[in-house]
């Protein structure tokens, strides 16, 4: 007598199978299978070499010895037990706007086709929120070691463009302004939209609210480094003491 019934068996609770959907699987009777998985009665050599076929398992090993669940599970990779199923945890793949395609963003951000086939970041956002993520590539939003560098990036939610009159604060946001993209603190003068960066040195950037294409609000910040953790008072406190511990002493 062969293996083959407590094998089949074993491979419908590794794949959570019921004894009907296992038969309807090969075209078999549920009655039949139960007969085969009871030692009752033995299969046609073609309802062997398909069950082989399909789990990826060799016939020999199938009929002359009894299976274990490890061997089970590396013969086909969407075997999988019972006590191991669980919920995926829900991504959602953002568009990223990468110094590579920048340019090409630039000219295409209308385009359905282009953005679909932007890369993208996976995140565990659940949101109905169209979300766009960019690639910091400069050093505007830096000041005194603090801001985003270049590699780190942002992600930021659509902001519609007919509302910029309601800014009421700096913003920082993803600009698309005719032929750049800027990332910058936004805010309304007038007519205008001004832009402006962290770094004192760099001077801002105006644009008539007409000129504007594209908004992206900025929600959250990505850095490619380990942020500083010490505290510079605790520091500034700490070399205040040893100062006047050196004055004790003389």
């Amino acid at each position: 007598m062969s293996f083959f019934g407590k094998n089949i068996k074993k491979i419908r609770g590794v794949k959570g199978l019921s004894q009907q959907a296992f038969a309807e699987l090969f075209g078999l009777k549920r009655a039949t299978l139960g007969a085969y998985e009871e030692g009752r009665s033995e299969p046609k050599i073609e309802t062997i070499i398909k069950i082989a076929n399909y789990f990826s398992i060799i016939i020999d090993d199938l009929l002359t010895a009894e299976l274990t669940v490890n061997q089970l599970l590396q013969f086909k990779g969407s075997l999988t037990l019972e006590v191991e199923k669980f919920e995926k945890e829900k991504m959602t793949d953002i568009p990223i706007i990468t110094n590579k395609n920048q340019n090409d963003y630039i000219k295409y951000f209308d385009k359905p086709k282009f953005i679909k086939d932007l890369p993208v970041v996976s995140l565990p956002i659940t949101t109905e929120l169209e979300l766009r993520a960019f690639t910091v590539n400069n050093l505007e939003m830096t000041s005194n070691e603090n801001g985003v560098y270049p590699n780190d990036f942002v992600v930021g939610e659509k902001y519609p463009v007919k509302k910029l009159n309601s800014l009421k604060a700096e913003n920082l946001m993803l600009v698309l302004v005719e032929e750049e993209l800027v990332l910058r603190h936004a805010t309304i003068e007038g007519k205008e939209l001004v832009l402006k960066a962290a770094h004192k040195n760099i001077e801002d950037k105006k644009f008539l609210l007409s000129e504007v294409k594209e908004l992206w609000l900025v929600k959250s910040t990505f850095l490619r480094r380990v942020p500083e953790f010490r505290n510079p008072f605790e520091d500034k406190l700490y070399f205040l003491e040893r100062e006047f511990s050196k004055l004790k002493n003389k």
